[in-house]
């Protein structure tokens, strides 16, 4: 048995598995409801919540244009491409998907589009291995990033700023944290870590973005983790 308090002084992050991480979600039924954990009832709430906030991103950019499609987007961590559908092919022409169980692959392939973008490539790997072979307008993060360690994170950030031009964006939309002290929680069930505002602001920090846009997601139910949506840009070095 392990000892707890040799856990409780352990990092979170640290006890990350991919493996236990990937048999939970490979029992996940892949349905709606199965993705939002039984809470399929939010899915409109927090797609709909996702579109006003990168309308008011694009509006308030100097840099892109507020009216049209984008060229590309993907969605990582995509599940069966709930948000591929209902949200990304509604502001992309091309939307390329990254998720690392086959099951739902599958069904976003199989998925019909919400909006006019097409479907692109599917990636069927983890995020902590993905390398972007694309130049991409939007690389969307959603309830996916709590499956890497604090430095597979970094290190997954740095590669997406390769992938991004002057003009893109990099969102993550994730789970916050409540511990009383701001620690970040570690989940048992799904293997996962959920952090703190804080923590995300460091990491995104040691991997040089700087953050253009945030706030809180509004509308969903008491009881949940309150969910914050971040906008990053590579920082521009200053040298001259």
């Amino acid at each position: 048995m392990e000892d707890s308090s040799k856990v409780a002084n352990q990092p979170p992050d640290s006890r990350i598995s991919h493996a236990d991480a990937l048999s939970y979600w490979n029992s996940i039924p892949p349905t709606v409801n199965g993705m939002l954990g039984g809470f399929h009832q939010i899915s409109s709430t927090d797609l709909r919540g996702s579109a006003n906030f990168l309308a008011k991103l694009r509006a308030g950019d100097s840099s892109t244009t507020p009216l049209g499609l984008l060229k590309r987007g993907v969605d990582c961590g995509a599940g069966i491409g709930r948000v591929t559908a209902g949200f990304l092919s509604r502001v992309c022409h091309v939307v390329d998907v990254v998720e690392p169980i086959e099951k739902f692959a599958k069904e976003v392939k199989g998925m019909e589009m919400g909006g006019s973008g097409k479907l692109g490539k599917v990636y069927v790997m983890g995020l902590e291995e993905w390398i972007p072979q694309e130049k991409y307008d939007l690389i969307w993060n959603q309830w996916c990033l709590g499956h890497l360690t604090d430095a597979q994170l970094v290190s997954y950030l740095k590669r997406c700023k390769q992938a991004v031009p002057g003009e893109g964006f990099v969102v993550v939309k994730e789970n916050m944290s409540t511990d009383v002290e701001g620690k970040d929680i570690f989940d048992e069930m799904d293997n996962s870590v959920t952090r703190s505002d804080e923590k995300f602001r460091q990491l995104f920090a040691e991997s040089d973005y700087e953050i253009v846009r945030t706030e809180l997601q509004k509308g969903f139910p008491k009881g949940l983790y309150p969910v914050r949506i971040y906008a990053l840009r590579p920082k521009v070095s200053k040298g001259g």
